[in-house]
C-alpha cells in the first residue's frame, strides 16, 4: 500500500492537474460568491466538463477545486450583504455581516479564508491517513455488511435532512423508486419503464443531478429577480492582524475537529457543522456576549467547521460508495463517468489514481490560500453582478453539459423532468438530498441484499443470527438510531433558531 501511495504522489505532481484545480477553485469561488447561486448548482453544471477532459487526474481534482472554492466563496455575500452564498455560510452571517457594518469586511473575509484553508488542510490530511485502515477493514466486508451499512446510511440521511423526518422519508422512498426504474439486476426484466426503451437502463445520474440541483436554483433566481448589495459590497477596512489571527487559532482547531467528525457521517453536511462550530466557539469564549456583534471568533468557528467537512466525506464515498451529501453525490457521478467505481475494491483496482486524487486535494490548499488571498477583492465585488446577465449562461451550460455527456437526446428530457420535480419539491419545502441518495444507494442496496439472500440460502435464520450477527444488529438498531438522531437534530435546529431570533 505504501508503494501505491508513492506512485500516487508522483502521479499527483502534474502541472496540468494543478492548472485545472486552480480553474476549479476560481469557478467555485465565483459560484459561491454569487448570491442565490450555490456550490451544488455550480458543480452540477460543471460535472460534464470533468468527463469531457477524459483524464480522472484532471477532471476529478477540477471538481474538488470547485467544491473547496464554492464552500469558501459562499462566505463572501454572507459577510458583505448578509446573504449566504451557500447553506454552509449561514452561521458566518451572524458576525461576518456585523463586521461589515463596522467597516471591517476585509478582516472578516481574510479570517474566513485562513480558517477555511487551515481546516481544509488538516481534514484532508486526516482523510489521507484514514483511508488506508478504513479500506483494509472494508475489504473484509461481504454483501451482508455492505447492505447493512447502506441501509444505515439511508436512514441517517433521511432523518437528518432539512425539515420534518416524514418529508425526508418520503423523498428517500421516491428516490429509491426512481432507482428501481429499468432492468432488474438479477433477471433483466424491465420495471416501471411503461414500454419506453430509453428507460431500460434507468435514468442517467448526471442529467438527474443537474435537473434537481441546477434548474430549481435558476427558477428561483428568475423569480426573485436582480438583488444586489452594491451600496455596501465594498472591500474596505484594515487587514487582519497577526495577533487577531493567533487569538482565533484555538477556535479554528476546535471547529476543524468538529467538522471532521461530522464529515464522516453521511447526511449531516456543512450547514450543521457550521452551526455546531459557531456554537462551540461561543460557549468556549470568555466574552460570549460579543458574538453576533462582530466577533472574529464567530467567523473563524463557522468557516473552519464547514470547510473541515470537505475531506472526510471522501472516506465513505471512496471505501463504500456512499456519498455523504449532494456534492459528494456529484463526485460519485464523476468517478463513475471516469470508469472508477467507488467501493470496497477501489483501492485494490485503482489505488494509484485514488491516492493521486487525495494528494492533489491536500496540495490544492496551497493554491486555495494563494488564489483566495489574491482574488478576495475581485470576488467581493461579484455580489454586485446582475443575475439577469448570469442566468442565460447558466441555462446554456446546464443543457449543453447534459447533452455532451452522452450525446443522448433523452437526457434532455430527463433533465427537464427532474428539474420540474426539484422545483415542486422546493415549493413544497421538501429536501431533494434524500431522494438523490435513495436513487444512488437504493439500486446498490437491492443488489447487495439479493446477494445476501443468495448466500443465506434456505437457512436465513442461522445465517442472520449466528454467522452474521453484526449485520443483524445493524439492521435491527438502524431504525431506532435513525429516529433518535432525527429527533435530536430537530431539537438542535429549533434551539439554534430560537437563539438566533433572540
Amino acid at each position: 500500500m505504501f508503494e501505491t501511495l508513492l506512485v500516487g504522489l508522483d502521479a499527483a505532481l502534474r502541472i496540468d492537474t494543478f492548472v485545472w484545480i486552480s480553474g476549479g477553485l476560481l469557478l467555485g469561488m465565483l459560484m459561491g460568491s454569487l448570491p442565490g447561486f450555490t456550490t451544488t448548482m455550480g458543480m452540477s453544471i460543471l460535472v460534464p466538463i470533468s468527463f469531457l477532459v477524459g483524464d480522472p487526474l484532471i477532471g476529478i481534482p477540477f471538481l474538488i477545486g470547485v467544491y473547496k472554492g464554492g464552500i469558501y466563496g459562499g462566505s463572501v455575500p454572507a459577510i458583505l450583504i448578509s446573504m449566504p452564498g451557500t447553506g454552509a455560510s449561514i452561521a458566518t452571517v451572524f458576525d461576518g455581516h456585523e463586521l461589515t457594518k463596522k467597516g471591517q469586511p476585509r478582516k472578516a473575509l481574510e479570517m474566513g479564508l485562513y480558517a477555511s484553508v487551515i481546516s481544509d488542510l488538516f481534514s484532508d490530511l486526516f482523510t489521507l491517513v484514514m483511508i488506508i485502515p478504513v479500506a483494509a477493514v472494508v475489504l473484509g466486508f461481504g454483501p451482508p455488511e455492505v447492505a447493512s451499512v447502506m441501509f444505515l446510511s439511508l436512514v441517517i440521511i433521511a432523518v437528518t435532512s432539512t425539515g420534518p423526518v416524514i418529508k425526508g422519508l418520503i423523498m428517500l422512498c421516491l428516490g429509491v423508486w426512481f432507482g428501481f426504474i429499468g432492468a432488474d439486476p438479477f433477471s433483466g426484466t424491465a420495471r416501471y419503464t411503461f414500454g419506453t426503451n430509453e428507460l431500460y437502463d434507468g435514468f442517467h445520474m448526471i442529467p438527474m443531478l443537474i435537473g434537481l440541483f441546477a434548474l430549481p436554483e435558476i427558477f428561483a433566481a428568475v423569480k426573485e429577480g436582480d438583488r444586489t448589495g452594491s451600496s455596501i459590497a465594498r472591500f474596505v477596512g484594515d487587514r487582519l492582524r497577526l495577533a487577531e489571527f493567533k487569538k482565533s487559532l484555538r477556535t479554528i482547531f476546535r471547529s476543524t475537529a468538529i467538522g471532521t467528525a461530522i464529515g464522516l457521517v453521511p447526511g449531516l453536511g456543512q450547514p450543521i457543522a457550521a452551526m455546531m462550530g459557531y456554537i462551540a466557539a461561543k460557549n468556549a469564549s470568555d466574552t460570549p456576549e460579543n458574538f453576533g456583534k462582530g466577533e472574529l471568533d464567530g467567523v473563524a468557528g463557522a468557516e473552519a467547521a464547514n470547510n473541515a467537512v470537505n475531506g472526510p466525506t471522501m472516506v465513505p464515498l471512496l471505501t463504500l460508495g456512499i456519498p455523504g451529501d449532494a456534492v459528494t453525490a456529484l463526485l460519485l457521478g464523476a468517478f463513475m463517468m471516469q470508469g472508477l467505481r467507488p467501493g470496497p475494491t477501489l483501492l485494490e483496482t485503482s489505488g494509484e489514481i485514488v491516492f493521486a486524487i487525495l494528494i492533489a486535494m491536500v496540495l490544492a490548499n496551497i493554491l486555495f490560500l494563494m488564489i483566495g488571498y489574491l482574488t478576495i477583492p475581485l470576488f467581493a465585488r461579484v455580489v454586485t453582478v446582475k443575475r439577469s446577465l448570469l442566468i442565460p449562461v447558466t441555462i446554456m451550460l446546464a443543457f449543453s453539459g447534459t447533452y455532451l455527456a452522452r450525446s443522448n437526446p433523452f437526457d434532455i428530457v430527463t433533465l427537464i423532468g427532474f428539474g420540474l420535480v426539484g422545483i415542486a419539491a422546493r415549493t413544497a419545502r421538501f429536501d431533494v438530498a434524500p431522494m438523490v441518495m435513495g436513487f444512488i444507494l437504493g439500486r446498490e442496496l437491492e443488489y447487495t441484499f439479493g446477494q445476501t439472500l443468495a448466500l443465506a440460502g434456505n437457512d436465513w435464520v442461522r445465517f442472520a443470527f449466528v454467522e452474521r450477527i453484526g449485520m443483524t444488529a445493524v439492521v435491527v438498531a438502524t431504525p431506532i438510531i435513525g429516529v433518535l438522531l432525527g429527533a435530536r437534530m430537530n431539537r438542535f435546529r429549533q434551539r439554534t433558531l430560537a437563539r438566533d431570533q433572540a
